[in-house]
């Protein structure tokens, strides 16, 4: 496909997924509660973790909540879309952060491992939200641009190491045929120790649930996300 033609086709996707408002209005600041102190603590970990920008964000609230500032609307309003639209489910959005912390702050897979995976995942599922969040983390893990615009191609692009190839074969296979195969598994095995191999797997799930939510859900981009036109 050319240029303009993927442009055109990227176009297409972002107003079918962002065209119209949420489907699910966001949790307006009269509306939070101290019960949701927890989960703001879990994002606050989770975007840490991977040096995320809305991590300052997060913090802003916790500080001024320990402060005791009266007024705390101007803070909760810069809290990520996302984040407030989630807090409608806030006990299943915390227990799928928690997850999430746990890949991220304590998971045995490489950065470079884990993004690439989350980047087949987020660009199988055309999910404009993921993908271009995941441009940015993958980037501070050290995947270059090239390797981005490869990782649109997948597995059968000539230039992946064997190891490399794998990673996003998995990711595919997972995607079409809910296993990865036994050929795949084997060039994984090779380098990935068993609690590596079974961590793949779930987190090839959590960002594909992930993909699903942001999509139906339709979340807008926010912060400088490009969406699929991010490299």
């Amino acid at each position: 496909m050319n240029e303009e033609a993927e442009t055109a086709r990227i176009a297409r996707r972002h107003a079918q997924i962002l065209g119209d408002a949420p489907r699910i209005e966001a949790l307006s600041i009269d509306e939070y509660s101290a019960d949701l102190d927890p989960l703001i603590r879990q994002m606050i970990a989770i975007n840490q973790s991977i040096d995320a920008r809305e991590a300052d964000l997060l913090t802003d609230v916790t500080d001024a909540q320990a402060q005791g500032l009266g007024d705390m609307s101007a803070v909760l309003a810069r809290l990520p879309e996302i984040i407030r639209t989630m807090m409608r489910h806030p006990a299943l959005f915390a227990r799928q952060t928690d997850v999430g912390v746990t890949l991220l702050t304590q998971g045995k897979l490489s950065a470079r491992d884990r993004e690439m995976a989350i980047l087949r995942v987020a660009w199988l599922c055309q999910a404009p939200y993921e993908w271009g969040e995941h441009v940015m983390i993958a980037r501070h893990a050290g995947i270059a641009r090239e390797e981005v615009e490869r990782i649109v191609i997948g597995s059968a692009d000539p230039g992946w190491n064997d190891h490399d190839r794998a990673i996003l074969r998995g990711v595919e296979e997972l995607h079409g045929d809910a296993m990865i195969a036994d050929a795949t598994w084997a060039v994984l095995a090779a380098r990935l120790d068993e609690a590596q191999l079974i961590e793949l797997t779930v987190l090839i799930g959590q960002y594909q649930a992930v993909a699903y939510y942001q999509n139906s859900l339709k979340l807008r981009l926010h912060g400088g996300n490009k969406g699929l036109s991010a490299r």
